[in-house]
C-alpha cells in the first residue's frame, strides 16, 4: 500500500499557488512540489490530489493508494463523490477518472500537524513562483 499525503496552499485567496505531495512506499519517502497557477486554497487542494494521482499513475500503477489530506472539503467530496459546487465538480470528475486505474483507492482527513511534509512542500512551490 501506498501512503500519499498532499497538501494544497495559496498565498492570497486566489493567490499564487502550489501542490505539495509526500509519498511513503516500499519502505522509502517521495517528496514533490508543484507550482499552481492562480487559485484558492480548496481549489489548490484538489489539484494536489490531482498531482499526486499523476505521480501515482507514473510510479506506482496498481498499487493499493491511501491518501491523507489535512482539507475536509477534499476529504468529504472525494469520500462521499458527491458535491453541489460548480468549481469543485469538474476537479471531483477528474479524481473520480483517475482513481479508476487503481484497485482501491481510500483517502481520509488527518490533522494539519501530521500533514507538515506535504504543507512544507506546497509552500516551496509558492517561493519558487515567487523568486521567478
Amino acid at each position: 500500500m501506498i501512503e500519499v499525503y498532499t497538501d494544497g496552499a495559496a498565498s492570497g485567496n486566489p493567490g499564487i499557488s502550489g501542490a505539495g505531495i509526500y509519498i511513503k512506499a516500499n519502505g522509502k519517502q517521495y517528496e514533490y512540489s508543484f507550482p499552481l497557477k492562480m487559485m484558492t486554497n480548496h481549489e489548490a487542494e484538489f489539484h494536489a490530489v490531482l498531482k499526486a494521482l499523476e505521480v501515482c499513475e507514473r510510479e506506482f500503477p496498481n498499487e493499493i493508494l491511501s491518501f491523507r489530506s489535512d482539507s475536509q472539503t477534499v476529504v468529504q467530496v472525494v469520500d462521499n463523490n458527491h458535491t453541489k459546487n460548480k468549481t469543485f465538480l469538474p476537479l471531483l470528475e477528474e479524481i473520480r477518472n483517475k482513481t479508476e486505474k487503481f484497485p482501491y483507492f481510500f483517502i481520509k482527513w488527518i490533522p494539519e500537524k501530521e500533514n507538515k511534509n506535504a504543507d512544507k512542500l506546497a509552500r516551496k512551490a509558492i517561493q519558487e513562483q515567487r523568486s521567478m
